[in-house]
């Protein structure tokens, strides 16, 4: 499996509540050649978790949305591809 982790080291350890899906779009080809695309949004601090999960859950390619804690979070064994983006205040989920 390829794990992308966006966040810094220090993020690390304040960015640890997150959003995971499964991307459907992305899973099955290219990096995920095989097997499932996983995405997280680690949360920054002063993010809203709720309006961030909405816009997850609104995207039709995201199945599987779960509010997960990313320094335990193991994806499944199905999982190629694992990227975890920073959503920050200025994510659009915010706006």
């Amino acid at each position: 499996m390829t794990k992308i982790d966006d966040r810094t080291d220090s993020q690390k350890t304040t960015h640890h509540l997150g959003i995971v899906a499964r991307d459907d779009f992305m899973s099955g080809w290219g990096g995920a050649s095989g097997g499932h695309s996983r995405c997280a949004w680690a949360v920054a601090p002063g993010v809203s978790l709720q309006r961030l999960e909405r816009w997850v859950r609104s995207r039709p390619e995201m199945k599987y949305v779960n509010v997960v804690n990313l320094n335990s979070y193991r994806p499944p064994s199905t999982t190629s591809h694992y990227h975890i983006y920073v959503a920050g205040v200025d994510h659009p989920s915010q706006g």
